[in-house]
């Protein structure tokens, strides 16, 4: 018995200094077990036979012997339940056999006592089984409720990643969204402070982005937006901070950086995202205009950061489109001054602080008065606002069309006021905004029921940048107002966008040949004017040329056979009073 106990605690020792061994190994460590119980229960009925058979033994110490021995069985029947039939063999081998040898002793006392043995063993074999099932059971639901456990921290963590994915990613591109973003760049922030580094933040936009959305699909502008994503992301050192913005727009984010790198940073975006896409066997093209703010230089907060950065780029896109803006104190304060000017703009009217100017126009051939040229003039706070600057603000933000109607109809109701005998024009200049305003008609109408002025008097200049609009709808507003008597002319013709086809198309009534032409005509301008005398005589359109400030430009004008003069050299625009001062009729041939 002690040399097999040595075995069995060797085994022991062995097996705990291979616990991470193979499946195989631990099979077999468990076949060993099972071997060594089972000896043991066997050595141990041997022993109790032995005790039977020997002479010397009493009565008194084989009842002690069996008693230990059926303890020993009813505590095997649960330690060994693990495993059902070494448990059963256990528990009812160890008492069953030395019962047997009591039976077959011959003494009446002895046969009794074995009696009770094989009883016992049987119930200890009931016992075993019922253990062993139990066990078997309990270890089935363990496991059960191990993968249940396993099975809900899965769904768990699914539906953590899926949380975190819907607050942190944007869904189209992967890339982080806003919130998740704006965390990342407070947190590089506060290490850029800590650290005292620089931190340069770039705000992309796509350039052209829009017309594929809207001439192709929204589907191809979302894999245009995914694959540009993609191209971000093999740029992006740190894709913590990188994130779809919204839109067409992302935000790049550059540790420890000051201008330089920054820069070329933005122009290898922009070379990357400039290359063109194919989608189904078609190539198409974007290009990204970026705007770049400084950590600690401009803002101090990633709120500010980003704001300054999308004001560096938005200005950027305005200035020249697909290339690299920087924020800078001027530029902030253009677009407070912007900002400024767009809140004057809206209420300018109701306070009364626009005016109009008058510039006279000349027949060429007499140098005759014909018509005065309606100019705005505004006074905010105290300061006169070039109309240059002013009028692509209104335009910007909407305020061009209510600014454009109370031009018309103040204008009209001057020209009014002047001597009907005389029937001076008035020319009054219209944006595309307004002439692309289904409504436009119907405001000429009221405008000169209003004032009662003849149709034949008012003349609608627009600029040459109606090439790029809606020609059937601006053909047809033109031929409308001609229809009713007022004339229309091409103002800045030669500057952009001219098209002798849409010219043609157009049919207006006059052109004007811009300034800049009748500035240089001692080099190129003078050949430009006379190409566009005959382009314009060949289509019957008079012609009316703007910007003359000297005699010398007046006497090649008319020699040219332009039909109208306007400019400094006969008078500067002037105000509602000297206008009629000047048309007085006693003043008219002076």
């Amino acid at each position: 018995m002690s040399s097999l106990l040595l075995l069995r605690l060797i085994d022991l020792w062995w097996w705990k200094r291979h616990q991470q061994s193979t499946k195989l190994d631990e099979v077999k460590a468990i076949q060993r077990f099972i071997i060594g119980a089972n000896l043991t229960a066997l050595m141990w009925s041997t022993y109790i036979v032995y005790i039977i058979s020997s002479e010397y033994s009493s009565d008194l110490d084989l009842s002690t012997h069996m008693i230990i021995v059926a303890a020993m069985a009813g505590g095997s029947a649960t330690t060994l339940a693990g495993h059902k039939y070494t448990a059963m063999f256990y528990a009812s081998s160890t008492v069953a056999f030395p019962a047997l040898a009591l039976l077959l002793s011959g003494q009446y006392e002895r046969q009794i006592l074995g009696m009770l043995g094989i009883i016992c063993s049987l119930a200890m074999l009931v016992v075993a089984k019922r253990n062993a099932a139990f066990t078997q059971q309990a270890i089935m639901l363990k496991n059960q409720n191990v993968t249940l456990v396993q099975q809900m921290e899965k769904k768990v963590e699914q539906r953590t990643r899926t949380i975190y994915q819907l607050s942190n990613l944007d869904p189209l591109t992967g890339l982080f969204n806003r919130s998740a973003f704006l965390q990342h760049l407070a947190q590089q922030l506060q290490q850029s402070a800590q650290a005292k580094q620089h931190l340069a933040l770039l705000f992309i936009d796509l350039d052209g982005f829009k017309k594929i959305n809207d001439a192709i699909g929204h589907d191809t502008g979302d894999q245009v937006l995914t694959n540009t994503a993609t191209r971000l992301k093999q740029l992006a050192t740190n894709q913590q901070l990188l994130c779809r913005w919204g839109g067409d727009e992302f935000l790049l984010a550059l540790e420890n950086s000051d201008h330089q790198p920054a820069i070329a940073l933005a122009n290898k975006v922009i070379q990357t995202l400039s290359e063109a896409y194919s989608f189904e066997n078609n190539r198409l093209s974007v290009g990204a205009t970026v705007g770049i703010a400084f950590y600690p230089e401009h803002a101090q907060d990633e709120h500010s950061l980003i704001r300054l950065a999308d004001t560096a780029m938005y200005a950027q896109k305005k200035l020249s489109p697909s290339t690299v803006g920087l924020f800078s104190q001027q530029l902030e304060q253009k677009i407070h001054r912007e900002l400024r000017l767009k809140d004057g703009l809206s209420q300018a009217i109701d306070k009364q602080q626009f005016s109009l100017v008058f510039q006279p126009i000349l027949r060429s051939s007499d140098k005759q008065i014909v018509s005065f040229e309606a100019l705005i003039r505004w006074q905010f706070n105290g300061e006169w606002i070039s109309p240059d600057e002013f009028i692509s603000i209104a335009e910007q933000y909407g305020l061009i069309s209510k600014i454009g109607v109370w031009v018309l109809n103040s204008a009209c109701q001057e020209a009014s006021l002047w001597p009907a005998q005389q029937q001076f024009g008035v020319c009054v200049n219209v944006s595309v905004i307004q002439l692309q305003d289904q409504d436009f008609i119907e405001i000429v109408e009221h405008a000169l029921s209003a004032s009662q002025l003849k149709p034949e008097q008012l003349h609608i200049e627009m600029t040459e940048s109606v090439f790029t609009s809606d020609i059937v709808l601006l053909s047809q507003q033109i031929k409308d107002l001609q229809d009713k008597g007022i004339k229309v002319s091409i103002d800045d013709f030669g500057t952009g966008y001219s098209s002798l086809s849409i010219m043609q198309d157009l049919a207006v009534n006059t052109v004007k040949i811009d300034r800049s032409f009748v500035s240089r005509m001692e080099t190129n301008g003078y050949a430009i004017i006379k190409a566009v005398m005959h382009i314009a005589k060949s289509l019957n359109h008079s012609v009316v040329a703007e910007g003359i400030e000297t005699e010398r430009q007046m006497n090649q004008l008319t020699e040219l056979g332009v039909d109208y003069l306007q400019g400094y050299y006969f008078a500067k625009p002037l105000p509602v009073e000297q206008v009629r001062q000047l048309i007085e009729p006693s003043k008219l041939n002076h």
